[in-house]
């Protein structure tokens, strides 16, 4: 049985990352955290902020969700992307504390290994299949436009991938190679954010206001079609723009800024931000009405405001608190392997498919009630398959997170001893 799902289409230039439907679930070009986190401390004291860990657990469940359900009111309600990258800034800033050479040297090899075994899986599935960059006609059939496969190693541009690749009525459906791919954007942006901190941490310390309101003000340009830039610069120039601000208000509460202004004048003025960027998502919804992943003003806007909030309230959290603290094996396995769930997720999505497809051949499912059943049943279904297909990807690549960090290789590091201690420094 197929499903019917649709495929979404590459976003043109200076589109969100979250715009791109994944298997008939809206994907993120990219998606949606500090990948490859280093430990954050709290305020006061050794140890991880967990105020911070949690947000960036809330954030990957959201992207997971988002995927799936392709529900445009979760852009607004949670804006993952610019909260990930608001935290990835603040650790940025505390690194930049040490030289700044080795302090990129040092984030790239974090995160470069997980990608490398992400990118040997999807390559050889696609050169298997028959996918021949210098026979792909949107490749220029040249070594040059071949080149681009260098970026599966180092994420300098956006990694390329044939928009279908296999049949209909294979294992995975033809546009399993755009979908795998998209949540790779965010590599990218993350990797220009890196290179560039250093200058950008050096502005922010001399004109702080100008330096974080400077994407906005960029991202009113490039954002809004008043000059379009064509092809992956603009979709890269773009991301930066959009969650600019967002990286530097991280600058902003590592520095302390941010707690310098009054609470009720930044959230004030938070909330105009806000309301401006619903206002001008009225008048310009996209193909999913108030996805705000399609409306780059508004998403940077509303992303920029809630990240203040978020920020401004921000307890000092040693420990989960009360009720929260059940979930704390839970928030350090996915702050430990955020990496892995945010590569993998988007692939493993597209796996649950054919897994439910072999519901239909059981002896019990073949009466018109079961059939029609399964078909209302199967987005539901594929949520509670994604979880469990998770675990596996962290239980199968996750220590390589590890070895990048320099530490020993932990097949479930969710805290507890012998999965893998929560350790001051790891």
């Amino acid at each position: 049985m197929t499903h019917g799902y649709t495929t979404g289409t590459n976003p043109g230039p200076g589109s969100d990352p979250e715009s791109t439907p994944a298997y008939g679930i809206p994907q993120q070009r990219q998606q949606e955290t500090e990948l490859a986190p280093a430990p954050t401390k709290a305020k006061g004291g050794g140890g991880r902020d967990r105020y911070l860990d949690l947000l960036r657990s809330i954030a990957l469940v959201r992207v997971v969700i988002y995927h799936l359900f392709g529900w445009a009111w979760l852009s607004v309600l949670f804006p993952s992307m610019g909260v990930m990258f608001a935290l990835a800034g603040s650790l940025m800033a505390r690194s930049l504390n040490r030289p700044s050479l080795g302090v990129i040297k040092g984030r790239l090899r974090r995160l470069l290994p997980p990608l490398w075994a992400f990118s040997a899986v999807v390559l050889v599935m696609m050169f298997g299949m028959g996918w021949n960059p210098l026979k792909d006609p949107d490749m220029g059939g040249t070594w040059w436009g071949a080149a681009k496969v260098l970026d599966y190693i180092v994420p300098v541009g956006a990694p390329p991938y044939p928009e279908h690749l296999g049949s209909e009525s294979g294992l995975l459906e033809s546009s399993w190679a755009d979908q795998a791919a998209g949540p790779l954007w965010y590599l990218r942006a993350y990797l220009w954010f890196v290179i560039a901190s250093p200058l950008l941490l050096w502005a922010f310390r001399r004109i702080p206001w100008a330096t974080l309101l400077a994407p906005l003000a960029l991202t009113a340009v490039v954002g809004t079609g008043l000059i379009t830039i064509p092809g992956e610069t603009g979709n890269a120039v773009s991301d930066f723009a959009v969650y600019g601000g967002c990286w530097v208000l991280g600058f902003a509460h590592h520095e302390g800024v941010l707690k310098q202004v009054p609470r009720y004048l930044a959230v004030s003025g938070a909330t105009l931000i806000m309301g401006f960027g619903l206002w001008w998502a009225s008048g310009h919804l996209g193909p999913d009405g108030w996805d705000l992943n399609d409306i780059p003003l508004a998403q940077a806007t509303w992303s920029f405001g809630i990240v203040v909030i978020l920020l401004q309230y921000a307890p000092s959290w040693q420990t989960l608190p009360g009720r929260l603290a059940r979930w704390d094996k839970l928030v350090t396995l996915s702050n430990n392997r955020a990496v892995t769930i945010y590569l993998w997720h988007n692939l493993l999505i597209m796996a649950t498919v054919p897994i439910i497809d072999q519901l239909y051949n059981l002896p019990f499912m073949e009466s018109d009630a079961a059939t029609s059943f399964l078909d209302k049943a199967d987005t539901f279904l594929m949520f509670l398959l994604i979880w469990p297909l998770i675990a596996l990807a962290i239980l199968a690549f996750g220590w390589i997170e590890d070895i990048a960090a320099k530490r020993r290789p932990r097949l479930w590091p969710n805290g507890v001893s012998g999965g893998g201690s929560r350790r001051r420094g790891a």
